[in-house]
């Protein structure tokens, strides 16, 4: 949550605040403006109220967006850790390496018809 030793006094989480307080009360260093409020209201991470014309917004809605926009860590494609649960081995129902041909004639059958000799009758 946003600490309280930072923001003033007379402002509570649920205080409505014009969007470019809200920012320069939430994010301190200046890195989030006006804007970029806007813009995640627009991704629908963020709660703006528009009265009478002017949009507010508020610095619980702000920690919602930050919880919102939290990036996930990736897991590793692979690992030398042993998995939660052994998973059964799939046995193939046909041996490796074994293949079965089609019924009729297969291409190599035909080629070797149209490479014969033809026989004289």
């Amino acid at each position: 949550m946003t600490d309280v030793l930072k923001r003033p006094k007379d402002v509570g989480l649920h205080t409505p605040l014009r969007l470019a307080v809200a920012a320069a009360v939430a994010f301190p260093d200046g890195s989030m403006t006006a804007s970029g409020l806007r813009r995640e209201n627009a991704r629908g991470r963020l709660i703006i109220e528009r009265i009478a014309g002017k949009d507010y917004t508020t610095l619980f809605y702000i920690e919602r967006m930050r919880d919102l926009c939290r990036v996930k860590a990736k897991e590793p494609g692979s690992s030398s850790r042993l998995l939660d649960e052994t998973r059964p081995a799939v046995l193939p129902t046909e041996q490796p390496g074994s293949s079965g041909t089609t019924v009729g004639t297969s291409a190599q059958a035909a080629l070797q018809m149209k490479l014969r000799p033809r026989s004289k009758s």
